[in-house]
């Protein structure tokens, strides 16, 4: 099992860049392909990012491409995602998750039901 915690979250302005972190605990993090997904006020959550074992193979949602960038620091179980050319509609409650080790850990993926373990979100709020 695999034990997530996100931070780094906040209230920034339009145009501002933020990291957020995800802390893994519990069984071997470089096991595990990664993802980011992100849950707007009022709204389903969805895919934002996601990488495999080593951080080499990456997959962006079209919304963020060229804004985000996922990675990870296997020697520090942590996951990032560098946010840039922040927007209002960024806004939303994000979570790292862990893909399911039956999927493989040599992709990630945008299909959130090949994802099992979540942290608990961290809040960004992106002011015009």
């Amino acid at each position: 099992q695999v034990q997530l915690v996100e931070s780094g979250g906040g209230l920034v302005q339009a145009g501002d860049s933020l990291r957020v972190s995800c802390a893994a605990s519990g069984r071997t993090f470089s096991d595990y392909a990664m993802g980011w997904f992100r849950q707007p006020p009022g709204k389903e959550r969805e895919f934002v990012a996601s990488c495999n074992w080593s951080g080499k193979v990456t997959f962006y949602a079209d919304s963020v491409k060229r804004r985000f960038t996922i990675s990870r620091d296997n020697t520090k179980n942590t996951l990032y995602l560098q946010m840039s050319s922040l927007k209002p509609e960024d806004t939303a409650v994000y979570y790292c998750a862990a893909v399911r080790p039956e999927y493989g850990s040599d992709r990630g993926t945008p299909r959130e039901f090949e994802y099992d373990y979540w942290g608990q979100g961290t809040q960004v709020t992106v002011s015009s």
